[in-house]
């Protein structure tokens, strides 16, 4: 599933994007570019308690983001990971 970018550079992330990341308004997130040219969206603030608690939580300050190759095989329909 596509976005636009705005004339603003701006995009909306999707919303099943969000709900996996457990992204709010004002949450904080990173781009990083990888070795086989995808881009990687990471969540950068702390997960809240109440959705620690219910994701069984993660280490460190950062949930690792989705590869190219997930995202795809999510938005097409592709295997599970």
């Amino acid at each position: 599933m596509p976005s636009k970018v705005t004339n603003k550079g701006q995009v909306t992330v999707p919303k099943w994007v969000r709900d996996h990341l457990g992204l709010e308004p004002g949450g904080a997130v990173e781009f990083e570019i990888t070795e086989d040219g995808g881009i990687r969206l990471s969540r950068t603030d702390a997960l809240p308690e109440a959705r620690r608690s219910k994701s069984g939580g993660y280490a460190g300050g950062t949930q690792a983001g989705l590869s190219r190759d997930e995202i795809r095989a999510l938005t097409r329909g592709g295997e599970d990971f």
